[in-house]
């Protein structure tokens, strides 16, 4: 306990700061963590009668606004094609193809795969929900390719031990080993391939409801975060320093000429000068 020699219903708001800024800042504890901390001062100071501690008057840490990691398409290409393994392959092209997270790979059966409709059907995800998503026809191509050889029994992607599915951190292996061959340094997890998904679907005029549907966000505002990562808005706008750019080099070419002419600026020429700009 942080105050062992202080009765519980002595502790004040002051003291919650210091144990705060002595105890969870130099631990350099997340934002998350104090809000769990917080969570728990709150509830158990509301059952203690008498406590000099005003409850409402705890406030909580703002949580980091982090912008999710996204590949260029050219980068995803390059992943996807560098495992000649097709069961390597495969489980890295699904998890971009269909958004999944990587535990939503690794509990996939064969029954979840509908080549009659062309999705697949993710089954207890996060927040316990089902949900579909579309099946590319080529990855469907890819996966008969793949089942005629490995045979799946239990789980899509089963491990070295028929009925167990395929290991976690193996998976991650499989994708360090593709930056590897493809030559990609950036600090990659299988979760940007997902966030490369939603993003590209963004880009590609997806409306947002959509995805939203397809990741099994429940809510919007959790969506709304690609928007902040998507470029096709951006690279509409035009910067600035192009006008600049655009504005040095062409009066540099008339400076350069006037020097060969041994050519002195005169007012005409200074007032175009204004004038372009």
């Amino acid at each position: 306990m942080y105050y062992r020699n202080k009765e519980i219903s002595e502790i004040t708001n002051e003291d919650v700061l210091d144990f705060n800024n002595d105890y969870i800042l130099k631990k350099n504890l997340s934002a998350s963590y104090q809000n769990q901390v917080t969570n728990a001062i709150k509830l158990y100071f509301r059952t203690v009668r008498g406590a000099k501690i005003e409850v409402d008057k705890i406030d909580r840490p703002k949580k980091p606004k982090i912008l999710p990691n996204v590949l260029s398409k050219e980068e995803v290409k390059d992943i996807l094609e560098a495992h000649h393994n097709i069961k390597h392959k495969i489980m890295l092209c699904l998890i971009y193809s269909c958004g999944l997270r990587r535990s939503e790979l690794l509990h996939l059966k064969p029954q979840d795969i509908d080549s009659k409709r062309n999705v697949v059907l993710i089954r207890q995800s996060k927040g316990k929900k089902d949900r579909i998503t579309p099946l590319s026809g080529k990855i469907l191509d890819l996966l008969r390719e793949y089942y005629k050889e490995f045979r799946p029994k239990t789980w899509l992607f089963e491990g070295q031990t028929v009925g167990e599915p395929y290991n976690q951190q193996s998976l991650q292996s499989v994708l360090k080993l593709a930056l590897k061959k493809a030559q990609i340094t950036k600090p990659v997890t299988l979760h940007w391939l997902r966030h490369s998904y939603a993003t590209h679907l963004l880009e590609g005029g997806t409306d947002l409801r959509y995805i939203q549907e397809l990741l099994g966000h429940n809510s919007s505002k959790t969506t709304e975060i690609y928007m902040h990562v998507s470029t096709k808005s951006l690279q509409q706008i035009k910067s600035p320093f192009d006008d600049l750019y655009n504005i040095f080099c062409y009066f540099s070419e008339v400076i350069m000429y006037d020097y060969n002419h041994t050519y002195t600026p005169n007012s005409e020429w200074l007032c175009m000068i204004v004038s372009y700009i």
